[in-house]
């Protein structure tokens, strides 16, 4: 396998791709695979050269069909799953556009809510000017919801279950931002204290359904968080 031995600059901060675990496979058959994805790997290759080590370049090693269904950030852990050719990739592309997988996130945000389950339904749009981020706009934003509940208080923090309903980039972390508690780690949105108090995204994607693209059955995979 090949491997990035040094550390290369990426928008600002150091990308180096995490070497173990490589490439996580919770599940496979002769259409679809199921990763665990690290957090500070790319789901898919960056626009530069020095970009390219990514978990499907990875995956390509290994499965030269391979095809990308969808994405997770960088930062955030957790299970991605891909198709193995092209009716596979067909059939999952759209369910994921008419949003029929279920998708469950785990995430530790500073502070505590007031309340202990919501739902936050704010347009989002790329902040053109500061990208990657995303900002919260009432006129050009695409509509974006979130479900949360908290699932356990802790001392500065609270564990927090999000289903997204809707899939926009930085999504879960915008919306956590503007409910006043960003999740901590996080080097785009979170505030001095939230991002001091943990060195890595605490977002992992926990669980994921969807209906198998050949056998139309319906598939379930969870993934505990491990934040460290």
């Amino acid at each position: 396998m090949n491997t990035l031995s040094t550390a290369i600059a990426m928008d600002g901060f150091v990308y180096q791709p995490p070497q173990s675990p490589y490439m996580p496979v919770i599940y496979h058959d002769d259409d679809i695979v199921v990763f665990n994805k690290p957090s500070g790997l790319l789901s898919v290759p960056g626009r530069q050269q020095a970009h390219r080590e990514s978990l499907a370049l990875r995956a390509l090693r290994v499965w030269p069909d391979v095809r990308v269904v969808h994405r997770l950030d960088m930062a955030t852990s957790g299970l991605i799953v891909m198709a193995l050719n092209k009716a596979a990739q067909s059939h999952l592309s759209r369910q994921f556009q008419q949003r029929q997988p279920k998708k469950t996130y785990l995430a530790e945000v500073w502070g505590h809510p007031c309340e202990s389950q919501g739902g936050i339904e704010l347009p989002l749009r790329c902040d053109w000017p500061n990208r990657p981020r995303q900002i919260v706009d009432h006129t050009q934003g695409k509509y974006a919801l979130t479900h949360w509940q908290i699932i356990e208080w802790r001392e500065q923090t609270a564990l927090v279950k999000l289903m997204p309903v809707t899939g926009r980039s930085h999504q879960l972390r915008v919306h956590m931002q503007s409910l006043g508690h960003p999740i901590i780690g996080d080097k785009l949105y979170a505030s001095t204290p939230a991002l001091a108090a943990a060195s890595r995204l605490h977002l992992h994607a926990a669980q994921l359904s969807f209906y198998h693209p050949r056998s139309n059955q319906w598939l379930s995979f969870e993934s505990p968080a491990q934040f460290s």
